[in-house]
């Protein structure tokens, strides 16, 4: 993976191009990663692998969940 800071992505967005063919660029700002360049078939890739929010949480699996009884004791204060 390419990283690259933000003034030399501006001075040379050719070069980011040529490296996202390779792999994702992460733009750093103030040396912390921004933003990430990628090619528009790993996008697509990444696009297609993925789910919306609904088909993520959904489960076509039963999960056994048999939780210990769980014993509480409650006391009133004494004033």
């Amino acid at each position: 993976m390419t990283t690259m800071s933000a003034r030399e992505f501006n001075r040379d967005v050719s070069a980011a191009k040529r490296a996202a063919a390779e792999g994702p660029v992460v733009i750093t700002d103030r040396g912390e990663g921004a933003f990430v360049l990628l090619s528009i078939e790993e996008y697509r890739r990444l696009r297609a692998d993925s789910q919306d929010i609904v088909e993520r949480l959904s489960m076509d699996d039963d999960i056994e969940f048999d939780p210990s009884p769980l014993s509480v004791e409650l006391r009133v204060p004494e004033l």
